[in-house]
């Protein structure tokens, strides 16, 4: 429901939800750096976009309500939920996200429909240098166990040059990484489905109401709530299992009581120190 709905509803003031949803966004940090603690063996993520209208109407380049989502498809576990402006500051903060998961993984897929910019943005920051001796420039390629995948949707691209093929990697991989990745599994289909939860349960969300965030900070503070709630708390639809649970983070979901007891330092208290 919208925050003046749950206001009415439980009889208190809009401010007083607003506040409570920031104390319980924040969770977020400390959580994400816990799973960041631990090391994965191999790892499949898919990234999507989802998008909003943030205060009056705009167009969709204009609009701050872009939400960029990456997921891990085996367990549903959600790295990565942040929303602004389609552009360039978003695409690297969650690339910095999955930077963060590579120093993790020995092997990490990456898949997406269509968008290139997470591939092209990941391959700057992080790439290998193969020097086999040879004369001339030294050819660069994506760190050793790292693959991205796109596949190609629509029909409106390319109209007038070559076909692009319907599933491809962006740019060079390394020579040693292993190529296992079968076509028919080059989809983010997963997180496709995610997305039409989070217009179920996210009233900002919502396409046939006029309930849109009306500032960007409270939208991405809802969105942190529910990236808690998400991953440490509900049992997935389809896997009847917490998300951080099939992940191998913790061993039971937590409770409500469990997350209230979770310690966090305020920007206050970090300043002072």
């Amino acid at each position: 429901m919208s925050i003046n709905t749950a206001a009415r509803r439980f009889k208190t003031t809009k401010k007083s939800v607003n506040r409570w949803i920031e104390r319980f966004g924040k969770l977020k940090e400390v959580l994400l750096l816990y799973a960041l603690c631990h090391k994965f063996l191999e790892t499949l993520i898919e990234g999507d976009e989802l998008y909003t209208k943030v205060g009056k109407n705009q167009q969709p380049s204009e609009s701050k309500g872009w939400t960029i989502i990456l997921m891990d498809r085996a367990s549903r576990f959600i790295w990565e939920l942040r929303c602004g402006k389609h552009d360039s500051s978003l695409f690297e903060n969650a690339i910095e996200t999955l930077v963060d998961i590579i120093e993790q993984t020995g092997d990490l897929e990456r898949l997406t429909d269509g968008e290139r910019r997470y591939g092209n943005r990941l391959f700057e920051i992080c790439f290998d240098v193969i020097r086999n001796g040879s004369v001339g420039r030294p050819k660069t390629t994506r760190l050793e166990g790292v693959k991205v995948r796109i596949k190609n949707k629509g029909s409106q691209a390319h109209k007038t040059g070559p076909k692009r093929p319907k599933y491809q990697a962006p740019q060079p991989e390394h020579p040693k990484t292993r190529q296992n990745l079968e076509n028919k599994d080059i989809h983010a289909n997963h997180v496709e489905a995610l997305n039409s939860s989070l217009r179920r349960r996210l009233s900002c969300y919502r396409r046939k109401t006029n309930t849109y965030a009306k500032d960007i900070r409270h939208l991405q503070r809802r969105l942190d709530a529910y990236w808690v709630l998400h991953n440490f708390v509900w049992p997935h639809f389809t896997l009847k299992e917490i998300p951080a649970v099939a992940l191998g983070i913790i061993e039971k979901g937590l409770s409500w009581f469990e997350l209230f007891r979770i310690p966090f330092l305020s920007p206050i208290v970090t300043q002072v120190n």
